[in-house]
């Protein structure tokens, strides 16, 4: 197997689905119908860069290469998460009152004595400023399948914490999605 052709997201087992909420499958196709727009542009770059003489002096055929490089590496791996990809609307979760995929949870962190209010979601939506974890970090793994009231640990770089779930919520029509 060629190396530019191995997947660059976190490792998963043969055969299973990325995760993802419909926003971050909307956010990905959008993202390779840009990347293949763009690759159309770049071919017509090169073509018009390898018609103007010696390739190997030629500073915009050899960028516009390496550009073409990067993209297909992209869209390589955008085909690919979108073809495994397992689209889960939490909207539709039906047993509010334990954390899944799409969950947004309030916990009380015992070590760092805060409280901090997360969503799960897939592994390609993760970021941890607009309070989104991936589904298989740590903490997610900890929190799935807790309930209000719960307590659950989890491994940290500073050791063990104890997480109490406070509030779970997803997303609803009626706005009474939280438990």
């Amino acid at each position: 197997m060629n190396v530019d052709d191995e997947d660059e997201g976190p490792p998963r087992l043969p055969g299973a689905k990325f995760y993802m909420t419909p926003a971050g499958h909307a956010r990905l196709t959008a993202e390779l119908a840009a990347r293949r727009a763009e690759r159309h542009r770049v071919v017509e770059i090169v073509a018009w860069a390898a018609g103007n003489g010696d390739r190997s002096e030629n500073a915009d055929y050899k960028e516009g290469k390496r550009r073409l490089r990067e993209i297909d590496r992209r869209l390589r791996f955008l085909a690919n998460r979108l073809a495994h990809a397992e689209v889960v609307d939490p909207a539709q979760q039906t047993q509010r009152d334990r954390v899944f995929f799409g969950a947004t949870v309030t916990y009380y962190a015992a070590e760092r004595d805060t409280e901090v209010t997360v969503t799960i979601v897939g592994v390609d939506e993760a970021d941890m400023e607009a309070g989104k974890i991936s589904i298989g970090s740590p903490v997610a793994l900890a929190l799935l399948k807790a309930r209000p009231g719960d307590e659950v640990r989890v491994r940290t770089p500073r050791g063990f914490d104890v997480l109490e779930v406070l509030a779970i919520h997803y997303p609803g029509v009626d706005g009474a999605a939280a438990v």
